[in-house]
Parts: C-alpha cells; sequence; structure tokens
C-alpha cells in the first residue's frame, strides 16, 4: 500500500466569503479518499486566527471556541502546534486567501500548495488588473470603469456625468477585489447609481462599472500547470435578476444547464479563450472562467476569471469537471498532483548561484 501524502485544508479567513469557505472545505474533505490522504485542518477565523480543528465538519460554535494561535512565531503566546505536512490546500475564498497573500506565505516557507502562484493569485483577484491583462492578449471584455474610493470623492458629480453618458441601462458596479458576488448591484436606473457606489465602496477601495450583457451566463473550468485542460462549459439561469450571492448561497433556486446547450463551434471558441485567459495571468492548478454569450449577436465577453473556485456541492467548478469526466475525488487527486508538480518544478532565482 502506497503511503499516505499529508494534506493540510486550510479554511476561514478575515474575507467576505468566510461562510462559503466553510462550505467548501467540507466538500473537498468529504471527497478527498481516505486511504491516500491523511488531513489535517486549520480553521482561521475572521480576525485571522488560526486553529487546528478536527475537520470542517464540526459546528461553527466548535469552530470559534478554543485557543487560536498567530503564525507569526514572534506574537505566538502559546506555541503553535506541530503540522505535518506534505502539501497545503487552501480554500480561502477572497481577500487574503485567493489574492496570493497566504500563497506568499507558502513560498517564503517553502512549502508545496494547490493552486496558482502569488501572482496569478493577486491579478486573478483583482478584476480591474486582470481585465488589463485579457485587454493586452485582445481577448473579449465588456466595456467597464475602473474607479478609486479617493478619485470618487474628489470628483463624483464629474464621474456620475461620465457613467451617464458611457454606459446604458443596464450595468452592474463591483468591488474589484472580491467573489461570490458580494457586494454587486445591478443599477438600472438612474437614481440607483450613487447607492450602488457606496455599496461596492464597502468591501474594497476600488470598484469597478460594467456594461451589462443581455444574454447567457456561461462558466468553463480550468486545470493544469504548463499544458491546462478545459472542461466542457456550464450555464447558469439565475432565480433573480442575476447571480447574486443570495441566489448562490442561500435561496438557491438557481437553475443550471451542465453541459450548456451550445454548437460545437461556440463551444470551442469558450474553451479557448477560457486557456487563453488563464495563461494570461500565469495561472495554474485551477480557476473558473466566467463568460457572457450576448444575445442576438452570439458574441463572446470574458467577464473574470477564479483563481480558487467554490467547491460546493453545487458549485459549478467541480459539477463542469464531473460532466467533463473527471469525478471530484478524481479532480482533487489531480490538483494536488498540480501542486507537488510545481513545486518541484520551481527554480528561485539566486538559489544555484556561485559568485
Amino acid at each position: 500500500m502506497a503511503q499516505q501524502i499529508n494534506v493540510v485544508l486550510l479554511f476561514g479567513g478575515r474575507s467576505a466569503e468566510h461562510e462559503i469557505s466553510l462550505i467548501s472545505a467540507a466538500s473537498i474533505y468529504k471527497n478527498l479518499d481516505k486511504k491516500k490522504y491523511d488531513t489535517s485542518c486549520i480553521y482561521i477565523n475572521k480576525q485571522g486566527l488560526w486553529k487546528v480543528v478536527e475537520s470542517p465538519l464540526v459546528s461553527r460554535s466548535d469552530l470559534d471556541k478554543g485557543q487560536f494561535f498567530r503564525f507569526l512565531p514572534w506574537e505566538n503566546e502559546n506555541p503553535s502546534p506541530l503540522i505535518d505536512a506534505d502539501i497545503y490546500f487552501p480554500v480561502l475564498h477572497g481577500p487574503y486567501g485567493e489574492d496570493g497573500t497566504i500563497q506568499g506565505l507558502f513560498e517564503m516557507a517553502d512549502v508545496p500548495f494547490v493552486g496558482a502562484t502569488v501572482l496569478a493569485s493577486a491579478t486573478g483577484m483583482d478584476k480591474a488588473i486582470a481585465k488589463g491583462l485579457f485587454q493586452n492578449k485582445q481577448l473579449p471584455v465588456v466595456k467597464h470603469l475602473v474607479l478609486s474610493e479617493t478619485f470618487w470623492n474628489e470628483r463624483s458629480n464629474k464621474i456620475l456625468d461620465q457613467i451617464h453618458q458611457e454606459f446604458s441601462f443596464p450595468f452592474f458596479v463591483k468591488p474589484a477585489n472580491l467573489g461570490s458576488s458580494v457586494g454587486i448591484t445591478k443599477v438600472t436606473k438612474p437614481e440607483q447609481v450613487k447607492s450602488a457606489i457606496r455599496t461596492a465602496f464597502q468591501f474594497d477601495a476600488k470598484i469597478l462599472i460594467e456594461q451589462g450583457i443581455k444574454g447567457r451566463e456561461i462558466e468553463c473550468s480550468v486545470l493544469g500547470n504548463a499544458n491546462p485542460q478545459t472542461s466542457l462549459p456550464g450555464e447558469i439561469i439565475p432565480h433573480g435578476d442575476f447571480y447574486d450571492y443570495r441566489d448562490k448561497y442561500i435561496d438557491g433556486k438557481t437553475s443550471f444547464i451542465i453541459p450548456a446547450e451550445l454548437p460545437q463551434n461556440v463551444t470551442e471558441k469558450i474553451q479557448i479563450i477560457a486557456i487563453e485567459a488563464f495563461r494570461a495571468i500565469d495561472c495554474s492548478g485551477m480557476a473558473r472562467v466566467d463568460l457572457f454569450l450576448q444575445e442576438g449577436t452570439e458574441k463572446i465577453f470574458l467577464n473574470e476569471i477564479n483563481t480558487i473556485p467554490g467547491f460546493t456541492e453545487i458549485s459549478m467548478y467541480p459539477k463542469l469537471w464531473e460532466v467533463s469526466g473527471l469525478p471530484y475525488p478524481n479532480l482533487l487527486d489531480r490538483l494536488i498532483g498540480f501542486g507537488l508538480e510545481q513545486h518541484k518544478n520551481k527554480k528561485r532565482k539566486g538559489e544555484f548561484f556561485k559568485p
């Protein structure tokens, strides 16, 4: 019998997507092959304190009870517990987990981890930066405006005029560095604009105004390192005005068509754009790419890329791989394998330099 791989799941975190992380981690934990993996779990609470826990399946009250520690050794009143790890699996959606921060900690410690590098994580998390990289690769993105809170406070009237001149209703206002549709407003009339902007600025100091596209919402999963592969695309049919946080995780009334009913040539175009988006941010491991298929024109627009997509039982990333012939447990095997591969193949500047 092959020796078990020691996997450490990290979940929770400081972002507004804390609750989703708990659900994703529980799903991953249940689907990891217990014969192949010995799994340890670290819960990070909303204050950024860490605690070793039995699993993500324990109650929320139990997660938040007991002794926590800080990962910074000079701030530890109590020594942090020793954990035997072959690879770390961050299941931390949003800031402080999906944005390169935890990946930087792993790099400093020189340990293997699942998912994208520091650079890809940071650029994928920042929708404004990612869109710039997509445009540089001549990938089709919707018309948008990047807006900082400082600039808004200084020139709000001029910016409102610009928005009304350049965008037609409906359009969306969203934080630049968040996921799970947190802080997003669909704006359908002029009196909603200021409120939508204020809402987005509650979550980030940089926001985006994006032109709405009438059409179909499509998602495509990507997996791999140097030679990534794509799943079949899927389609989201939102229950409400758009696929927001409540629709995703609370009401559960959204419909999914998996795989999406698309002509072969459209499916292939979506897969090509998904791969190019993955490569544009120099991604590795995994990503879910979100796109729009415009009604009437059948034009494909790249919306965003998520480097730690949702892993709940209803999340599109694993469901798309399942219909593409890769069951959830095997998907986790591949992700862990790619993480180990990436660490093994990495060469750091100066490591072999002899002056």
